[in-house]
This record gives C-alpha cells, sequence and structure tokens, in this order.
C-alpha cells in the first residue's frame, strides 16, 4: 500500500491497564470512551499513573470486534471491576502512521503485513493501534504496531 512508511522498533515490554468486551461495531466509539474513562479511574485509585497515550486492539468477530482498550501504566495494576491487568509485549514490532478516518485504518494495517512478508518476516502476535489524537480532531493520527520476527538466517 503506498501512503505508510513502516519502520521496525525494538520495543521493551510495557505493563498496562485495559477493559476487554465484545462490542458490536456500531457500540465502539461509545465503548471505547467509555472504557478509556474507566481505566483511567481504576489506575488514578492504585496510585498508578498513564504512560503513554490509550490503545486498542481488535479481534473480528460475527457482529463486532473483541476488543481490549486501555494504557499503557508505569507499574502494574491490579484487577478491579472491568479493570484488568496486560501488556504490551516486547521485541520487535513493524509500525506505521494512519491519518485520517478510523474507518480507514484497515488500510495500515494491510501495509504492514505486505512489509513485513515483502521483508522475510513474520507476524510474532497481536497488532494494536495507539490513538495519538482525540476523537474529535479532524485528522486523528493512529500508531499502528505489528510484533513481528526476523526471518532466521542459515548457519
Amino acid at each position: 500500500m503506498s501512503g505508510y512508511d513502516v519502520r521496525v522498533e525494538e520495543r521493551a515490554g510495557r505493563p498496562a491497564a485495559v477493559i476487554r468486551a465484545g462490542v458490536p461495531y456500531d457500540d465502539l466509539a461509545a465503548f471505547l470512551s467509555g472504557a478509556f474513562t474507566e481505566v483511567m479511574g481504576a489506575v488514578a485509585e492504585q496510585g498508578a499513573s498513564l504512560a503513554g497515550p490509550p490503545f486498542g486492539r481488535y479481534a473480528p468477530t460475527e457482529r463486532g470486534f473483541g476488543v481490549t482498550a486501555g494504557f499503557p501504566v508505569d507499574r502494574p495494576v491490579q484487577a478491579r471491576g472491568r479493570v484488568v491487568p496486560d501488556e504490551l509485549p516486547a521485541g520487535p514490532v513493524a509500525v506505521t502512521l494512519h491519518a485520517g478516518p478510523y474507518s480507514d485504518v484497515g488500510d495500515a494495517y494491510r501495509a504492514l503485513m505486505q512489509w513485513v512478508s515483502a521483508h522475510g518476516m513474520t507476524v510474532a502476535g497481536e497488532a494494536w493501534e495507539t490513538y495519538l489524537d482525540g476523537p474529535d480532531v479532524a485528522v486523528p493520527r493512529t500508531e499502528v504496531c505489528l510484533p513481528c520476527t526476523r526471518a532466521a538466517t542459515g548457519a
């Protein structure tokens, strides 16, 4: 896909606080808004701090998505209500930036998959989106991250 610059970054694992739920397509924006607010409250109650912008992981289902939504945090949190501990993985991650409507972010995923394949790498985990802007920004920026592994070299 043209228009997407892809780079590989070596990421350190980071603790996160998230809410997981099955969400119908039409309810996604409302769910994310509520989930992010709920996670922020639970993190603050535990004396922890947010350590980056909000993120989401999405697994397609028959009627919508299995969603994991939350924030990286400065230290692991305890489960409280719907908020549970999670982690953003360590290791190499193919990264690209999508600027524009959330409905078009699939183009960024396709660009990452094509890039990873073309560069002899394989997918090594679930992708996630990091939201660099709020939803009311005219052209929101979404960083899409795909864990990957480098091709093994022969001995």
